[in-house]
């Protein structure tokens, strides 16, 4: 089942073209990565998908309804979910706290009075921790906790709005190695369990070639290369893009 249909989104800034007329699919439960060198118009594509930019022209469909000059928070209503590269939590609350906030704006009852809304979807809020292996941290303060545990209360606060489709802003920046093979096999799991379809983009080519089911290359905001991790690796126009920004493809790629 197609979740996001892009066609021909365009955008630019001034003289600058960030984004030509670039069209791709994402089905549910499916892991699509969005790789391309820097100014390739990653993060451009990302904003005007979920709402921050509008496009010059093209359209974007989100089970079928039309998503071009809807607010970013009337498409996240609609179930669409964003983690970005940079980690946003409540840093004075528990984890638990933090995913029960997310809960309570999903069920729209952030205006409950506190003595009650502490107790409201805590259950919940566990049950969700445990999926992602942090029930056992669920009471610490967000503030003492290391940069990975971070990316994954990030990861439930997001899963917290049940999401159709998932957009990850770099999921990975910042994370040792074995933290983001971690996250990723996680992400992925919960993905395919939950149907949820996933747009990410990464630098981490390992990441990438692991866990991504395809994958579009953008370069100078186009579109030159979509398909499966292997087609991808081989394709002689992405290995000269590159090669020349200086980036290689990860020995577990294809």
């Amino acid at each position: 089942m197609t979740v996001l249909a892009v066609r021909n989104l365009a955008k630019s800034f001034g003289g600058v073209q960030a984004v030509a007329e670039v069209s791709f699919d994402l089905s549910a439960g499916q892991l699509l990565a969005m790789i391309g060198p820097n100014g390739a118009g990653k993060t451009t594509c990302f904003n005007l998908l979920n709402g921050q930019l509008q496009p010059d022209s093209g359209s974007v469909q989100f089970a079928g309804r039309a998503l071009v000059g809807l607010k970013p928070r009337r498409i996240w209503r609609l179930g669409v979910g964003r983690t970005f590269q940079i980690t946003a939590t409540f840093a004075s609350m528990t984890v638990r706290e933090n995913v029960q906030m997310a809960l309570l704006s999903h069920h729209r009852r952030l205006a409950a009075l506190w003595p009650r809304a502490a107790a409201l979807h805590a259950a919940d809020a566990v049950a969700l921790l445990a999926e992602l292996g942090m029930e056992d941290q669920a009471e610490r303060a967000c503030s003492v906790l290391a940069y990975g545990d971070l990316k994954r209360v990030e990861l439930a606060v997001a899963l917290a709005h049940g999401p159709r489709l998932l957009l990850m802003d770099e999921p990975t920046a910042g994370m040792a190695p074995a933290e983001r093979i971690q996250l990723m096999e996680l992400t992925a799991r919960i993905a395919r369990e939950r149907g949820i379809a996933v747009l990410f983009t990464e630098h981490d080519m390992d990441v990438v070639f692991a866990h991504a089911d395809r994958i579009i290359v953008l370069n100078r905001g186009r579109l030159i290369a979509e398909g499966p991790p292997a087609a991808v690796r081989e394709d002689p126009q992405v290995r000269e893009v590159y090669l020349g920004s200086g980036a290689t493809f990860g020995a577990r790629a294809g």
